[in-house]
């Protein structure tokens, strides 16, 4: 199946542009049609292909380069129309272009005929199933040899992407990128997508090299910037003077510098532009160095010096008055204690525990004053971590000056060997320069060269295509020419034909208006008889370099393979003619009028990409009649949707596992289906003879139907049915049509050995023929007519050898849809239309006599059809089901009686020897 994506140029004004469609070819008609997307049921609309001619242009250089065009290309219609195409690859539109060809060719090569004449050609198996499919077509042109190897010679192997074929259904459609695609009602949506994907952008890509793990802010330097970067700077240092900064972790230079405590988020900007202004100035950084920047530096280190003073001062006088203060509170403390052991000496104590008490305070005072003496030690250590720190960061300080000064004094060193370079080169330079020159030139050339090549490549591939189309359409338009000469000759073969048979019909009229009275035979019997003569003239196969010029409109089968003329009598032959002259012209009139073609191939179109369902447009359709193309695929979708239940139920395989049980067992229904194989459609061509094909696909599928259901067996009336669905349908699908017909449309024992659904249904339809067609049934009751003698066969095979083949395949067709309502509606049908000839007939053996032959004479299929669908109605299903209920007893009461009737009979014979003798119907059978 060719499909896939595509863009397709449409629009008008500022809305013109690609956009993404899906696109599907239609084999039936040679079609190309486009949808919205793999999922729509309706077609935006179709390209003709087997009408049309391909072109691409070769892309412009740059055009290559960008992409833009590069697999684009044109489907030209005859009405001067022009699709533009445009596939997501080149391979992609080669391998379009390579398929559409193909499938034009072979369109217009292999079914021009089966277009031209579908009545005498039956439709190609590609469409068709069944018996019907195996019949090849009546004409084939022939192709040109030549013209196809030239094609094989021309043709250019590709393969195709992801987005042609069916799995690219599954595949997202390919993105334009181009705004102008953009629908009204996505723009706003669109916008708001790209102001907010900017919002993004702004803060996620705005890291750059220069990012590091510090906080730096990101800012652009400006040109004034640039230039007032170190007032900046020297500004920044004051402010910053003292604070906490952080480490820096990432740098350019391999030394871990610690964090500079006085730094804070430092812009990135006054970096760079501190380092450009110093690496830009006009003067060397020995002079920026001692300039100004020096004598502010000096300054600010005296400063520095003085305080650090002034602070060291200070300090040891705060450590002097803490000493003051310690010594007061040893005092104080010794003071004290003397005081209390004064006071307890007065009291009384002994004196050895006052001496104990005084040596445990003098070790508390000793450790105090050793406690109070490490906390010095302690306090002058932390002020000696300090100092140490800030004479860390004092140093790294220094030394990041240091490290910016040998970067400055190295760009200079690099400066000036770059300088030295320049001179050294000088005197070489008109020599590098012509030898730059020369490599330049043959670099463009070598770019030019291979551009030229790539190029000439596709101008190749361009010019094998462009002669391979134009090939193909002198072909083509080589065989319309021959086409158009065949039917010029065919048709003054026919007014040849057509002045002979006036000029014979005037002599005839001429003779018949002189009375002859002599008992000689008169000339106008000798032309009466060779008229007779070439009238009944069949048309046949032997000439096949004759086979386009038809003389004879009638061919001895139809497309259906049914006998249009039979061979034995001239009085039936006639009137068969003349049945199939009427035919053939309503078919022809039919043809001229395309609404009904157009609706099928307009409702196909849409269920490419859905499965069909049941609907009302489905169903008109469908009683409008399924065109012969189309009716395989029709009927094996009516028969599935009926049986889908049975089939989920059974194991694979299950038909084949029937036929073989039934083949290999013994199977008490195939004696009688042997003996009724030959008698089911003898004039038939599918099933004439014991070697036609039709005979064993018959055997097969009545053989596995007898096996599944051993209360029917067989019954008269089922090979028909099967011979009917296997004309248009293979033995398995036959097989369950067969299981449609007797196990879900028809009641239970309809093709039992009573058949007593089938009476049931002749009594519903004589309650139908009462109330629907009131006049005709009192004249049948006024003559006593018993019309289900002729129904009756109506309803068991469901029109079969009953109406023409025309009306019968388009019966079966409503028949398989709707289910067996319809053969009520055409039995109806068919006495309605011909009631007024019937209430003519004046007594019952001609009443009987046409009733046996009156369907062959309706031609007008779609006369009939609306008489069915739309003259009887209302016509309830439910109505039909009560009426069958109600009669349903009856005929079991019926038949009961009857059972009790025939076993007196049988006793009544027994016991009398005068009726041993007689047998009943049954006995004589057997």
């Amino acid at each position: 199946k060719l499909c896939g994506y595509l863009q397709k140029l449409s629009g008008k004004g500022p809305l013109r542009g690609f956009r993404s469609r899906w696109f599907v070819f239609d084999p039936r008609r040679c079609y190309l049609y486009y949808f919205k997307g793999p999922q729509e049921a309706l077609p935006l609309g179709h390209l003709d292909i087997a009408s049309a001619c391909f072109s691409y242009h070769q892309p412009e250089a740059g055009a290559a380069a960008a992409g833009d065009e590069a697999a684009a290309f044109e489907v030209h219609s005859p009405n001067g129309t022009v699709a533009v195409l445009k596939a997501a690859t080149r391979q992609d539109m080669t391998y379009w272009l390579q398929e559409l060809q193909q499938k034009r060719w072979e369109y217009c090569n292999n079914l021009d005929a089966a277009k031209r004449d579908s009545r005498t050609s039956p439709t190609p198996s590609d469409f068709s199933k069944g018996l019907v499919a195996k019949d090849s077509p009546g004409i084939i042109l022939s192709q040109n040899a030549s013209a196809e190897r030239a094609r094989n010679i021309l043709a250019v192997e590709t393969s195709p992407t992801d987005l042609v074929g069916e799995q690219a259904a599954s595949q997202p459609a390919p993105v334009q990128p181009s705004a102008i695609n953009f629908s009204l009602k996505q723009w706003s949506t669109e916008i708001k997508n790209s102001m907010s994907s900017l919002r993004k952008g702004n803060n996620e890509n705005r890291k750059s090299i220069f990012y590091t793990t510090e906080e730096w802010e990101l800012l652009d330097p400006t040109p004034k910037d640039l230039e007032d970067s170190m007032a900046l700077e020297e500004k920044r240092k004051h402010v910053a003077e003292g604070s906490k900064g952080r480490r820096l972790t990432s740098s350019a230079f391999p030394f871990d510098f610690g964090r500079i405590p006085h730094k804070t988020r430092r812009p990135l900007k006054d970096v760079i532009g501190s380092s450009k202004t110093r690496n830009s100035s006009d003067s060397s950084p020995t002079e920026w160095y001692s300039g100004n920047g020096n004598k502010l530096v000096s300054e600010l280190q005296l400063k520095y010096q003085s305080q650090q003073e002034e602070l060291e001062k200070l300090k040891k006088d705060l450590l002097s008055q803490k000493e003051l203060v310690r010594l007061l509170q040893q005092t104080v403390r010794s003071s004290q204690y003397d005081k209390y052991f004064t006071s307890r000496l007065c009291e009384g104590v002994p004196k050895d525990k006052l001496e104990l008490l005084h040596q445990k305070d003098d070790q508390i005072l000793g450790l105090n004053n050793q406690l109070e003496k490490l906390n010095l030690e302690k306090d002058s250590l932390q002020q000696e971590v300090k100092n140490l720190k800030c004479k860390v960061g004092e140093l790294n300080e220094r030394l990041g000056m240091l490290v910016e000064t040998i970067q400055a004094k190295d760009e200079v060193i690099m400066k000036l060997s770059r300088q030295l370079s320049e001179c050294e080169d000088n005197t070489s330079s008109q020599i590098g320069a012509v030898k730059y020159s020369m490599d330049t030139c043959t670099n463009k050339e070598l770019q030019e060269l291979d551009r030229l090549k790539d190029n000439l490549q596709g101008y190749k591939t361009q010019n094998k295509f462009l002669n391979k189309e134009i090939l193909e359409l002198s072909a083509l338009r080589r065989n319309a020419e021959a086409r158009e000469r065949e039917w010029q000759a065919k048709y003054t073969s026919l007014e040849a034909k057509l002045c002979q048979i006036e000029s014979k019909y005037l002599i005839l009229l001429q003779e018949m208006k002189t009375p002859v009275c002599s008992e000689e035979q008169s000339p106008a019997r000798e032309v009466i008889t060779q008229l007779l003569e070439d009238a009944l003239k069949a048309e046949s196969s032997e000439q096949p370099e004759q086979a386009f010029f038809k003389p004879h409109l009638v061919s001895e089968y139809d497309i259906y393979g049914f006998q249009t003329v039979p061979e034995d009598d001239d009085d039936e032959k006639l009137v068969a003619k003349s049945r199939a002259l009427d035919l053939r012209s309503l078919s022809l009139s039919e043809n001229r009028e395309i609404s009904t073609g157009v609706k099928w191939e307009n409702y196909l179109a849409s269920t490419m990409n859905r499965e069909m369902m049941r609907c009302v447009e489905l169903k008109n359709l469908i009683r409008s009649g399924i065109p012969h193309e189309h009716r395989s695929k029709m009927w094996k979708w009516c028969v599935n949707l009926h049986v889908k239940k049975f089939k989920d139920s059974t194991i694979p395989g299950y038909f084949q596992t029937l036929l073989q049980n039934a083949l290999e067992k013994q199977n008490p229904a195939s004696k009688q289906i042997e003996l009724d194989l030959l008698r089911t459609l003898p004039n038939n061509k599918h099933y004439s003879s014991p070697a036609s094909e039709g005979i064993q696909k018959l055997r097969n599928v009545l053989l596995a139907f007898s096996w599944r259901n051993p209360d029917i067996g067989y019954c008269q009336g089922l090979n028909r049915l099967v011979a009917i669905a296997l004309l248009y349908l293979e033995q398995e699908d036959a097989f369950w049509c067969l299981v449609t017909i007797v196990e879900v449309f028809m009641p239970r024992d309809y093709y039992t050995k009573t058949l007593l659904g089938s009476q049931v249904d002749q009594r519903v339809f004589k309650d139908l023929m009462s109330e629907k067609l009131p006049r005709l049934h009192a004249h049948f009751e006024q003559y006593k007519v018993d019309y289900t003698l002729i129904t009756f066969n109506w309803f068991l095979v469901v029109f079969v050898d009953s109406v023409v083949s025309d009306i019968l395949f388009k019966i079966w067709d409503s028949f398989l849809y709707e289910g067996p309502k319809v053969i009520f509606r055409f039995a109806l049908a068919l006495f309605k239309y011909k009631e007024e000839e019937i209430l003519k007939l004046q007594d019952s053996m001609s009443i009987f006599k046409y009733l046996r032959y009156f369907t062959r004479t309706i031609l007008d299929a779609r006369k009939l059809t609306g008489i069915a669908f739309g003259d009887l109605n209302p016509f309830p299903l439910r109505q039909i089901r009560n009426r069958r209920t109600y009669h349903l007893e009856k005929v079991r009461l019926e038949l009961t009686e009857l059972e009790a009737i025939r076993e007196d009979f049988l006793r009544e014979r027994e016991t009398c020897v005068e009726k041993r003798d007689l047998i009943s119907d049954d006995e004589e059978d057997s």
